[in-house]
């Protein structure tokens, strides 16, 4: 079981949610979920990790990728 659970929310480029939905998905295991959402952001990223550091190079990751305009990760407190 994970010790540490993130949603990443994530502004996308207009029209390239599903994109990059697909993209993340194959990140690999740590993506619990992935869900294309309206209002301010595009897209809810959950991830499932076992330490910071591991959760920053994901976070990281996803961030590099093209079509990411911005993104704010929140820590689940409990």
């Amino acid at each position: 079981m994970a010790s540490i659970i993130a949603y990443l929310l994530i502004v996308s480029e207009i029209g390239k949610e599903h994109d990059l939905v697909e993209e993340i998905q194959s990140i690999g295991s740590e993506i619990t979920e992935t869900r294309v959402v309206y209002g301010e952001y595009d897209i809810v990223v959950r991830i499932e990790v076992e330490s910071m550091s591991e959760l920053d190079e994901i976070v990281t990751k996803i961030r590099k990728m093209p079509n990411v305009v911005r993104t704010i990760t929140l820590i689940s407190a409990v």
